[in-house]
C-alpha cells in the first residue's frame, strides 16, 4: 500500500499511514515495557487492589442485612467463591476476552458501543439500538461507581484508626470528608505530577498486603484448600441460602474490573495483563486467604480482619499506606468518569462540556469541572449519610454487577458480528459467563432496600439524561437543518446573485463560520447575507466531525471542499477528531494546504462566527413535558463554544436564534 493512502485491512478498520520506525537502543523496549507495567499498577488496579480492605469484613459483618456466620464450612466456601469469582470475572471475562475487543486500542463500554455501531448493517438498526441502549445504561452505572468508590474506599482505610486507637472512632467521618475535599480540589492541577509516584506506592501496597497474607496462611496452611472449586460449588449447592446472600458481598472483590478494560488505551493489553497476573492477583489472593485464616483462628477478628492481620507495630503505618492506596483508587475512578463524560459528549449523549487538558504529554489526562464538583458533592453526601464502609458496601454491588453483565453481553455480540465467532462457541462460553453474572446481579438485588437502590437510581438518572439529550438533540438538529437550508443552493444563489434585491458586498478579510455539517448553511452566514447584505472576501465554513476512533492523525485531520466553485472565495472544511480529542479550530485551519483555500487566508486576523441556539419548551408532541424540561435544563451546562473550540475571544461573533422543542 503506498505511503499516505487509506486502504482496508482484514478486520475492516481503515489502514492509516504509519510513521517511520526507528530501531530503539538496546534495552529501550524492556525499560518501556517495565514503565508501562508500573504505570498500570498505579492507575488501573487501585480499586481492585484495595478491595481486600472491606470484602471479607462485609461478608461476615453482623451489621450486614444477611450476615454469614463464622464457621469452617462458611469461611472455606466464601474464600473459594472469592477466588473463583475474581478468576472468572477479571481473569477470564476481562483480561482473556473483553480486552481483545478494542477500538483502535481503546477499551471500555463506549468502545464496545462504537464497535456495535460499526457493525450496524450486519445486525440491523433495531438490534444495535437495543444493545447500544444497554451499553449507555452500563456507562450510566459507572457514574454511580464513581460516586461510591471514593466514599467506601477512603472510609474503609480511615476506619483502621479505630483498630489502632478505639477513641478515634468519632473522627473517622470528618477525616474522610476532609481527605475527599482535598482530593477533588487538586483535580484541576491534573495527575501528571502525582502519577509518577502512584506506581511505586501501589507496588509497595501489593507487596505489603501479600506479605501480610503469607503470614496469616503460614499460621493455618490448610486454608489453601479453598483454592479448589469444589468448596465453592459445594457451598453454593449444599448451602445455597447462605451462599446466595454471601455472593452479594463477594462481588466486592471484583470492584474496579471495568478499569482494566477502560484504561487499556493508556497502557496496553499486555502491560495490564502482566501486572495483573504477576503481582496484583497473587497479592490480593494471599491477603484474602490470610484474612480467612485469621478469622478461623479467632472469629472476633471479623470486625476488621484486614488491619488485624497486620502486626500491632505496623497498623498505624498500614492505615497511612491504605489511605494513600484508596486515594489512588479514587483518583483512577474520578479520571475515568471524566473520560466517560467526555466520550459521551463526543458521541452525542451529553451536551458539550468544558474540558481542560492537564498534561502536555498525555492525551487522556483531562479535567471536567462540572463532573468534578458533581462527584464531590455526591461523595460527601454518601459519606455523611452512610457513615461506614460496611453500610456503603451494600450499595456498591449493584453498580459493579450491572456493568459487568452488560460488558459481557456486548462483548459476545461484538464477537459474533465482528469476528464471526460460531454460535455454538458463543452459546457455550457466553451462557456460562452470563449465568454467573446474572447470579451475582440476583444476589445483589437482595440488598436493594439496604442501599442497592442507590446506584440503580444514579444509573437510571444518568441514563435518562443521556437518552433525553440524544433524542432532543436529534429533533433540534432536524429543525435547525430546515431553517438553514441547503449550503450548495445558498452558495449557488450567492454566486449568481439570485433572490437578492440588494447586491451583496464583499469586505476584506477572512470569516470562519462553524457549522454542523457541509449540507446546510450556517445561520450566522445566512443572516449576514440576507440582513446585512455583506460577505467576507474569504469564507471558511468549518464542520467538526467526530469519528468512532479515539484519535485522528494530523495528516488526515482536514478535508477541503470548494462547494462547486473554485474562485468564489468560499470553501468548506471538515475537521476530523477522535472521540477522545478536544477540537482545536485554529490548529485545524493551520493544517490546510494553502493551494486549496482559493486565496490566502488571514488566520491571524480572521473573524469567527458562531450560531447559538436558545432552546424553549414548545407545545408540539415530540417528547413528554418532563423530558422537554429536562432537555432544556441539561442544555444550561453546555460549555462555552468559543472556549471549547479554542477560538480567540476578541475575534468571535455570536449570533442567536430560538428553537422550540
Amino acid at each position: 500500500m503506498p505511503h499516505g493512502r487509506r486502504g482496508r485491512v482484514p478486520d475492516g478498520r481503515s489502514a492509516l499511514p504509519r510513521p517511520e520506525v526507528r530501531r530503539p537502543a538496546p534495552g529501550t523496549h524492556d525499560a518501556a515495557r517495565l514503565g508501562m507495567v508500573i504505570g498500570a499498577l498505579g492507575i488501573v488496579f487501585g480499586d481492585l487492589g484495595t478491595s481486600p480492605l472491606y470484602t471479607l469484613q462485609t461478608v461476615f459483618s453482623p451489621d450486614d442485612p444477611h450476615p454469614v456466620l463464622v464457621s469452617a464450612r462458611n469461611v472455606y466456601g466464601v474464600l473459594s467463591l472469592v477466588f473463583w469469582s475474581v478468576t472468572i470475572i477479571v481473569s477470564i471475562t476481562y483480561v482473556l476476552l473483553a480486552m481483545r475487543a478494542d477500538n483502535d486500542g481503546e477499551g471500555g463500554i463506549m468502545a464496545l458501543i462504537t464497535l456495535l455501531r460499526q457493525g450496524k448493517a450486519k445486525r440491523g438498526r433495531r438490534a444495535v439500538a437495543v444493545l447500544a441502549g444497554l451499553g449507555i445504561f452500563g456507562a450510566s452505572l459507572f457514574f454511580g461507581d464513581s460516586m461510591i468508590t471514593p466514599a467506601v474506599s477512603v472510609l474503609s482505610a480511615v476506619e483502621g484508626l479505630k483498630v489502632v486507637e478505639p477513641s478515634l472512632n468519632d473522627a473517622i467521618v470528618p477525616i474522610t470528608a476532609a481527605i475527599i475535599v482535598v482530593l477533588f480540589l487538586v483535580q484541576r492541577r491534573g495527575t501528571a505530577a502525582v502519577g509518577r509516584v502512584f506506581g511505586p506506592v501501589m507496588i509497595l501496597w501489593f507487596t505489603v498486603i501479600g506479605a501480610c497474607g503469607i503470614g496469616g496462611v503460614v499460621g493455618h496452611p490448610g486454608i489453601l484448600r479453598a483454592l479448589s472449586p469444589t468448596y465453592a460449588v459445594g457451598f453454593l449447592c449444599g448451602h445455597f441460602g447462605t451462599a446466595f446472600f454471601a455472593l452479594a458481598s463477594v462481588v466486592l472483590a471484583v470492584t474496579g474490573a471495568e478499569a482494566l478494560y477502560a484504561d487499556m488505551g493508556h497502557f496496553g493489553r499486555r502491560s495490564i495483563t502482566r501486572a495483573w497476573l504477576l503481582l496484583v492477583f497473587p497479592a490480593c489472593m494471599l491477603n484474602y486467604f490470610g484474612q480467612g485464616a485469621l478469622i478461623l483462628h479467632n472469629p472476633h477478628h471479623i470486625s476488621s480482619p484486614f488491619f488485624l492481620l497486620v502486626p500491632g507495630w505496623g497498623r498505624l503505618p498500614m492505615v497511612l499506606l491504605a489511605t494513600a492506596a484508596t486515594v489512588i483508587a479514587s483518583q483512577a475512578v474520578i479520571t475515568g468518569a471524566y473520560s466517560l463524560a467526555s466520550q459521551a459528549a463526543q458521541l452525542g449523549y451529553l451536551p458539550r462540556l468544558r474540558i481542560a487538558h492537564t498534561s502536555e504529554s498525555t492525551i487522556g489526562q483531562i479535567y471536567v469541572p462540572f463532573i468534578n464538583w458533581l462527584l464531590m458533592a455526591s461523595v460527601l453526601t454518601l459519606i455523611f449519610a452512610f457513615r461506614s464502609s460496611t453500610a456503603l458496601a451494600s450499595a456498591y454491588g449493584m453498580a459493579v454487577t450491572g456493568t459487568i453483565t452488560i460488558t459481557t453481553l456486548l462483548f459476545f455480540s461484538v464477537a459474533r458480528g465482528r469476528w464471526g465467532t460460531p454460535v455454538w462457541a458463543l452459546a457455550a462460553g457466553g451462557a456460562a459467563l452470563l449465568l454467573f453474572d446474572l447470579l451475582l446481579v440476583a444476589a445483589n438485588l437482595t440488598k436493594f432496600v439496604h442501599g442497592g437502590w442507590l446506584p440503580l437510581l444514579i444509573g437510571v438518572t444518568a441514563f435518562t439524561v443521556m437518552t433525553t439529550w440524544q433524542r432532543g438533540r436529534s429533533m433540534v438538529t432536524a429543525e435547525r437543518a430546515q431553517r438553514e437550508g441547503s449550503l450548495r443552493e445558498f452558495v449557488d444563489d450567492l454566486w449568481h446573485q439570485k433572490h437578492q434585491k440588494t447586491p451583496v458586498l464583499q469586505v476584506p478579510g477572512t470569516a470562519v463560520f462553524l457549522n454542523r455539517d457541509k449540507h446546510t448553511t450556517p445561520l450566522a452566514m445566512r443572516a449576514n447575507v440576507e440582513h446585512n447584505h455583506v460577505r467576507h472576501r474569504h469564507v471558511v465554513i468549518l464542520s467538526i466531525q467526530t469519528e468512532p476512533v479515539p484519535r485522528i492523525r494530523d495528516s488526515e485531520r482536514v478535508v477541503v471542499d470548494d462547494l462547486g466553485y473554485t474562485d468564489d472565495g468560499i470553501i468548506h472544511v471538515t475537521a476530523r477528531y477522535g472521540y477522545m480529542e478536544t477540537p482545536d479550530v485554529p490548529g485545524a485551519l493551520a493544517l490546510i494546504d494553502p493551494a486549496r483555500t482559493e486565496g490566502r487566508l488571514e488566520l491571524d486576523e480572521a473573524s469567527y462566527f458562531l450560531s447559538k441556539i436558545e432552546l424553549r419548551r414548545g407545545t408540539s408532541p415530540t417528547m413528554r413535558a418532563w423530558r422537554k424540561r429536562l432537555f432544556v435544563a441539561t442544555s444550561y451546562i453546555t460549555a462555552d463554544a468559543a472556549d471549547h473550540f479554542g477560538l480567540p475571544r476578541d475575534r468571535t461573533v455570536i449570533m442567536g436564534s430560538n428553537i422550540d422543542v
